[in-house]
């Protein structure tokens, strides 16, 4: 699987660099996440603008990211979605569990907003 991972204080950046996220893709890429989050990372952002398809293993890695964030109190945030990987997310009804944003630096500004958010939860 060709990716590419930028790793920041808060927060990491995977960017696929596939036009398919699928069977052949989707293990490598569900085993990194696992990887990531057992290294302390929470907070993902997954760049989805190279991949123009996507099955339902590949939606499955995703969840799979999704969840271990949401676990460790982190957040997943998908960016540039091609309209067919956008058309599965929304005839799989997940629009409304997936942290969806057009760029890398809109879901950079969403984590940001998440850890301030969560930063004043825990103080009340």
């Amino acid at each position: 699987m060709k990716y590419s991972i930028d790793k920041k204080e808060n927060y990491t950046i995977i960017t696929i660099d596939e036009k398919k996220l699928d069977t052949t893709v989707a293990p490598d890429l569900k085993s990194e996440f696992v990887k990531l989050n057992a290294e302390g990372i929470n907070n993902l952002i997954l760049d989805l603008q190279n991949v123009k398809y996507t099955d339902s293993s590949g939606l499955s890695s995703i969840l799979i990211a999704n969840r271990l964030c949401n676990s460790t109190g982190g957040l997943l945030v998908l960016t540039g979605l091609q309209d067919h990987v956008m058309k599965l997310i929304t005839i799989s009804k997940l629009e409304s569990v997936l942290h969806i944003l057009p760029t890398v630096e809109e879901g950079i500004d969403r984590i940001f907003l998440h850890a301030i958010e969560r930063d004043l939860t825990s103080k009340e």
